[in-house]
């Protein structure tokens, strides 16, 4: 099919001309034929790299162009939503105009009211409806990126709420869902009353298959023959695909093997770099490696790509992991190894992928398979549109019953079937909450009305469900979030501001009844008790630390708000023992402890701090505006403070100063130590003798002045640079550009 066969306005189709695209993939076809250009709903489950997007697009811009409404387009992830914003913004040459929000929960995303498409995270989503956004009532269709995480525990239940909530308040609304191929993708289907076009038709055919002993056994008895000309076999594995001018993503089970396998291979990649790669990843490598304080994994990440290697995982900094994927895009870097959680991120193609680890451990789970279903996430990461002619995910096995094993349950299985999440007291309690707050459903009756417009409904039997509804109201009355006045259910004070906050209402009654119960919480106290609440994301203590934990908490007995457990089942002392990690590792962060030192005494990533910090920041601010709401206004001050200095990452007397845009913790305390030490001190300051403390330089010492009031001109004054200052860090993207 044509481009210009499809029945859109002929500005889209000229776009789409301009920018390559002159025919369509066969599922693509299919699924414009589907009605839904005629505002039908459809569901599309087509494998990754099949032109799942472009459908939703060509629906969106059709929409817009038609006069049906805004567009909403819903993704799993931040880095996601960056990616589409990227994209999307080539429409505005169509007059079409792209917003994207993917934090700040407590905000009604008034911003967002001009934009024709509006990219968000499903959280995001659902924090705009829980403020009742006037906007979303002009929403015309909504596109669902990956709907298949309705079976993802943690973010399922929000997506399958959101779409139940927009599908009530906007009668008319049209839902594109997409997905990768699923078993039960016709039960989605129904569940939305949608069009379904499956397909597992993909643009770049994919050989699946199990290495073992120097040789590829693909699902059809094909075989390949690996020369072993290296000490390390997994080396021979990636090195015959280099030799072929491809790249390779190696899916391993633990963030310590990304590193160790990444290291490994690292030393015989260099015949496989193109000659003008060195140069820029010897560039970028500096860029990561920079500073004398920066942790010793961006170091060991800096050397493996300046030989054209990486490692990716949730620990490296949003930084680190953006260069490696912009490096890997544009060919420089042959090799990333990583874990799976990039299977499900951005859009990263190799010609082969490996995956070494098939099993996964966690804490109280042991060793156990990873599904199937995340087996063909990454496998289908393997071949690249436009360069490869055919992409290969591998296996590896040890022994020949594991080949046949593996060939039996992962390669010739199909996946598992998605089955909602929203059966957990926790997300039900949430949810219900919410609704209440946004005045969606006042009674029973709205509220049971509401839940069968979720997957969950479709799925469980009612008596189950009924009983979910029923604990989760009990509870949320008991707590006082809620009233019921003869069936009529109202949110109190607190319950509505708990909903706007978007945390758990567990969180909310935690911080209630404790600083209702404390007179003047030390700081140590207080990021425990952050940490204590369920929104906070948590460390481990793993058992070389497990001592030295215990004696902290035994020194410090007295700061803690919540009691170390007892033998508790559902509260583990193993538990309260990451909690207090976790709050020690925010100490430090406020202590101003580089970057280095965090990294190493508490063996995380830099990526895991600002998790922790960011999560803890926002429960900093929701603790004060429950101490507000609560009526316990003596501790709204020092939960503010707390809140500013988990922001920034910095001691009290930085406060001040790291107000100024450009100045975070590094040049804030440069400043400090050089006699700086609040605005009073910059304004009279000679612009002069701020560029020269180092960090700062003559651009930010009159952006100092400007900020204050002051238009200056100064002589360029190169500043000393420290790469722990984000501000310092220059984008890669002139790198990628002399490259290209």
């Amino acid at each position: 099919m044509r481009v210009d066969e499809i029945d859109i306005n002929k500005r889209i189709v000229d776009y789409l001309k301009k920018n390559g695209i002159e025919e369509l993939f066969p599922p693509q076809a299919e699924a414009l034929k589907s009605g839904v250009l005629e505002g039908r709903n459809l569901v599309l489950a087509i494998p990754t790299s099949s032109g799942k997007t472009l459908v939703a697009e060509i629906c969106i811009l059709k929409s817009i162009l038609e006069g049906k409404g805004k567009a909403m387009y819903l993704v799993p992830l931040k880095s996601l939503a960056r990616e589409k914003y990227q994209d999307f913004k080539g429409y505005e040459e169509l007059g079409i105009t792209v917003a994207m929000s993917v934090g700040d929960y407590d905000s009604p995303g008034t911003r967002l009211r001009d934009a024709d498409i509006v990219i968000l995270t499903t959280e995001r989503a659902d924090s705009l409806v829980r403020h009742k956004t006037d906007w979303i009532d002009e929403v015309g269709i909504v596109i669902v990126d990956e709907i298949h995480l309705v079976n993802d525990s943690s973010r399922g239940p929000t997506l399958e709420m959101v779409l139940a909530k927009l599908s009530q308040r906007l009668s008319n609304v049209q839902i594109v869902a997409l997905s990768a191929t699923i078993s039960n993708a016709d039960r989605i289907a129904e569940w939305l009353d949608a069009r379904l076009v499956k397909s597992d038709w993909r643009p770049v055919p994919l050989n699946e298959g199990v290495y073992l002993d120097g040789e590829i056994t693909f699902y059809n008895g094909k075989k390949r023959e690996i020369p072993l000309k290296r000490r390390e076999e997994l080396a021979d594995v990636v090195c015959d695909t280099l030799e072929e001018d491809g790249q390779v993503l190696i899916f391993v089970s633990s963030r310590r093997s990304t590193v160790s396998v990444a290291k490994k291979l690292a030393r015989f990649l260099r015949p496989f770099l193109r000659e003008n790669a060195l140069p820029q990843l010897t560039k970028i490598a500096k860029k990561m490696s920079a500073g004398p304080s920066v942790p010793e994994a961006s170091r060991t990440l800096a050397r493996v790509v300046a030989n054209g290697a990486a490692f990716h995982h949730a620990g490296l900094d949003n930084s680190e992991r953006a260069l490696v994927e912009d490096a890997f895009k544009a060919n420089m870097l042959k090799v990333i190894v990583a874990t799976p959680t990039l299977a499900a991120g951005v859009n990263l193609p190799a010609r082969r992928v490996v995956i070494r680890d098939y099993r996964r451990f966690e804490q109280n789970l042991g060793s156990y398979p990873i599904p199937v279903l995340e087996y063909k996430q990454m496998a289908g990461r393997a071949g690249r549109p436009k360069y490869d002619t055919y992409g290969e995910a591998v296996l590896i096995a040890r022994s020949d019953s594991e080949k046949d094993d593996l060939l039996d349950n992962y390669i010739l299985s199909g996946p598992e079937e998605i089955v909602s999440k929203l059966a957990s007291p926790s997300a039900v309690r949430s949810h219900l909450l919410a609704s209440i707050a946004s005045d969606m459903t006042r009674n029973r009756r709205e509220i049971d009305n509401l839940i069968s417009s979720t997957f969950f409904a479709h799925q469980f039997e009612p008596r189950d469900i009924d009983d979910y509804i029923t604990l989760a109201l009990d509870f949320l009355v008991e707590g006082e979030l809620i009233t019921n006045q003869d069936g009529e259910l109202s949110a109190t004070a607190l319950g509505r501001r708990t909903s706007q906050l978007y945390i758990d209402p567990e969180s909310a009654l935690l911080f209630r009844n404790i600083l209702s119960e404390t007179e003047e919480p030390t700081i140590l106290g207080l990021l425990h008790l952050f940490c204590h609440a369920p929104d906070q994301p948590k460390s481990y203590v793993t058992r070389t630390e497990a001592e030295d934990y215990d004696l902290f908490v035994d020194d410090n007995l007295d700061d803690f708000l919540i009691e170390p457990p007892d033998d508790n089942p559902l509260y583990p002392y193993s538990g309260f023992l990451g909690e207090v990690k976790t709050a020690r590792i925010l100490l430090g962060w406020i202590s101003e402890q580089s970057d280095r030192d965090l990294t190493e005494y508490f063996g995380v990533g830099m990526g895991d701090v600002h998790r922790f910090v960011q999560s803890g920041e926002w429960l900093a601010y929701a603790a004060a505006e429950i101490a507000r709401v609560s009526g316990f206004t003596r501790h709204i001050q020092v939960l503010q403070n707390l809140r500013l200095r988990l922001k920034h990452g910095v001691k009290t007397e930085l406060l001040e100063l790291v107000r100024l845009r450009g100045i975070g913790r590094i040049r804030g305390r440069m400043l400090h130590n050089y006699a700086y030490r609040s605005l009073a001190d910059l304004h009279r300051a000679p612009a002069g003798e701020l560029a020269k403390v180092p960090t700062i330089g003559s651009v930010v010492a009159k952006s100092i002045k400007k900020q204050l009031g002051i238009e200056v001109e100064l002589d360029h004054v190169e500043p000393f640079l420290d790469a722990e200052d984000d501000d310092e860090v220059d984008s890669v993207q002139t790198l990628l550009e002399d490259f290209s």
